[in-house]
């Protein structure tokens, strides 16, 4: 027999978010291409004899920023919500004038490395500089200061959580152990962790598995439905990615609309930028804390 009164079974609840939001749905926009390296990774046969250029594969990032990133801006304007960017310096350096628009429109700049290097290997100084390269090509190019960070397929090292706290920073993605924010203690400081998720990912599931449009709909609906269900009781996040030569082909950004429109037709439901989340838990006390 339940024995507690009003007040101490709401009380019993875990928190949910600070501004009202039943659930937050967080949009991920990858933009890479201009900056990977030559002969890299494909739809293509990895068969190219060393020395000769992949031109199909160029072409393949090229659409990228020629036709992604633009068409999902698009979407995400239509759709009246905002979204973090994680961008590779070096793809910035070659297209400015899209990075600059991406924040012009109100989307959030978060930082992804100056190269596709891997970077969990690197000494400290090697690493700091390595994150603070990109750091600069992204701040001169659209005025906006990354303070969120994305390591090349997730892969940090020992040493960068300390560096991006010394150096500002005040989340990172890099993590998929929970579905809601929470707070790691970093050189004696709160640090925000925002997780990712690669069962809402396009360049798992599309490229690497082969997903159609419908079956990636399906699966990050399901994960929606019962994230919702969830969200009664508790915090829940979830955090989507698409990738700019991959979620800004036309079947993507059509599907993507739908798949908004429908979360938005769910009460409590909110879509926010990485950094407004990260503000949000570091200053609410009911964060967890690992």
């Amino acid at each position: 027999m339940n024995t507690m009164n009003t007040k101490e079974q709401n009380e019993a609840l875990p928190s949910k978010w600070s501004d009202g939001s039943r659930m937050v749905v967080s949009i991920s926009m990858q933009f890479e291409s201009g900056g990977q390296p030559e002969n890299a990774e494909s739809p293509f046969p990895q068969n190219m004899k060393k020395g000769y250029k992949d031109f199909p594969a160029e072409t393949w990032y090229q659409y990228g920023y020629k036709e992604g990133i633009p068409r999902m801006l698009d979407n995400w304007d239509k759709l009246g919500i905002k979204v973090t960017s994680h961008m590779v310096g070096s793809a910035v350096l070659k297209n400015p004038e899209l990075a600059k628009e991406i924040v012009d429109r109100g989307h959030e700049a978060a930082a992804h490395g100056m190269n596709w290097s891997n970077q969990y290997d690197l000494s400290y100084e090697q690493e700091k500089k390595f994150i603070l390269d990109g750091v600069k090509a992204v701040q001169e190019t659209t005025g906006f200061r990354p303070v969120g960070y994305n390591a090349n397929w997730l892969r940090r090292g020992e040493n960068t959580l300390r560096i991006l706290q010394e150096l500002g920073f005040t989340y990172h993605i890099d993590d998929l152990s929970r579905d809601e924010p929470f707070l790691l203690t970093i050189n004696g400081k709160d640090f925000a962790v925002v997780p990712y998720t690669l069962r809402n990912n396009d360049i798992l599931l599309i490229e690497g598995k082969g997903f159609s449009v419908d079956q990636f709909y399906d699966q990050v609906k399901a994960d929606f439905d019962q994230l919702y269900i969830e969200s009664e009781l508790k915090r829940r996040l979830m955090s989507i990615s698409f990738h700019d030569r991959i979620g800004g082909t036309a079947q993507m950004v059509k599907m993507a609309h739908d798949l908004v429109r429908y979360m938005q037709g769910h009460a409590g439901v909110t879509f926010k930028r990485k950094d407004d989340i990260a503000e949000m838990t570091l200053k609410d006390r009911s964060s967890i804390k690992d």
